[in-house]
């Protein structure tokens, strides 16, 4: 006869758990929806705005460096401080255009302004008045068809060039003095990189 073994329980019965509100379930389901949605969707939802937005910003500056010719309004500070062209104050008729290419940069600007801020932009390049000259038309003509210029209306026009040491920019100016009291000044600025 076998020695039989002392009677050893089963396994402790678990606790029973209440019987669950239905509307308990309902609310924990619908809290861990809204949990997977948020760490899903937010995520997806900033990828699909952020590459909308860079693809938009891409087709500005797309736009931006296929424009020919000068857009009204000012250079910015950086251009006008990397090129050294000063608009003075007053100045109206304000346009701007800039090209680079690995072996010239060049700043277009245009202004009208009036007699003290024509002497106010040459001081500000270190040249004065008295250095145009009369019938000196100093922009290129291949800087007059890429920035659609033609001095070939009412003159007269005064020109000179500031040439300067590298790395500084060179400055070639045209004004149109047809009306003194509101010359057109016409400015080409190039650096060489």
């Amino acid at each position: 006869m076998t020695p039989s073994l002392p009677h050893q329980g089963g396994p402790p019965d678990e606790p029973r758990r209440p019987a669950e509100d239905p509307r308990h379930k309902a609310r924990r389901r619908a809290l861990t929806l809204l949990i997977i949605v948020l760490l899903i969707g937010v995520p997806a939802g900033y990828l699909v705005i952020s590459a909308n937005q860079s693809r938009n910003s891409g087709k500005d500056k797309e736009s931006k460096y296929a424009a020919t010719g000068l857009t009204p309004g000012w250079p910015s500070k950086v251009q006008r401080r990397l090129y050294q062209v000063t608009v003075p104050h007053p100045a109206d008729s304000v346009a701007a255009y800039e090209t680079n290419n690995w072996k010239t940069s060049r700043l277009y600007v245009q202004f009208r302004t009036n007699a003290a801020g024509l002497d106010a932009f040459l001081q500000s390049m270190g040249a004065r008045q008295d250095e145009l000259k009369k019938g000196d038309i100093t922009v290129s003509a291949r800087d007059q068809k890429v920035s659609g210029w033609h001095f070939t209306g009412t003159g007269p026009w005064w020109g000179l060039t500031h040439e300067q040491k590298n790395p500084a920019p060179t400055q070639d100016v045209v004004v149109n003095m047809h009306d003194p009291a509101n010359p057109m000044v016409y400015v080409v600025s190039r650096t060489v990189p």
